[in-house]
């Protein structure tokens, strides 16, 4: 069963809200991670924990280096106040070793849920969730 997204009157701040994570998913999918760096305050909260605008690209690096095509497809976007939900669909190709499982070339699809509170132009506390138990499951044998 299909469903039609209803979307609520926007105001002049939740279109500089979404200009922001349209220009970061940019950055994203590019891998850039110097870009990406400048969404980020510092310290940036991480699920709840203090990180550094480095710490936070670092964890992307084996991502990208194991599915060089890791690009993410925002399926669902809501803007509330300062907060910003996404719901992403991910896709890779597995051309490089993650988690100790050699190349595969299989292509993987999972889902991610983020949500990110937005201060000043950035990112201060970011919620994140993205199914890597799927993504495993898609590589092994």
């Amino acid at each position: 069963m299909a469903t039609q997204a209803v979307r609520s009157p926007t105001t002049p701040q939740d279109d500089e809200r979404r200009k922001t994570i349209d220009a970061y998913g940019i950055f994203c999918n590019a891998h850039d991670f110097s870009g990406m760096r400048q969404f980020y305050a510092s310290p940036i909260n991480i699920n709840d924990e203090p990180w550094t605008p480095a710490q936070v690209t670092a964890q992307f690096e084996p991502i990208v280096a194991a599915f060089p095509d890791w690009h993410w497809d925002f399926r669902h976007l809501s803007i509330d106040g300062d907060y910003i939900a996404c719901h992403f669909k991910v896709t890779g190709t597995h051309k490089g070793e993650f988690r100790g499982i050699k190349p595969t070339g299989r292509r993987i699809t999972t889902m991610q849920f983020t949500l990110y509170h937005l201060v000043d132009g950035k990112f201060v506390d970011v919620w994140d969730l993205t199914d890597m138990d799927a993504v495993m499951k898609q590589i092994q044998d």
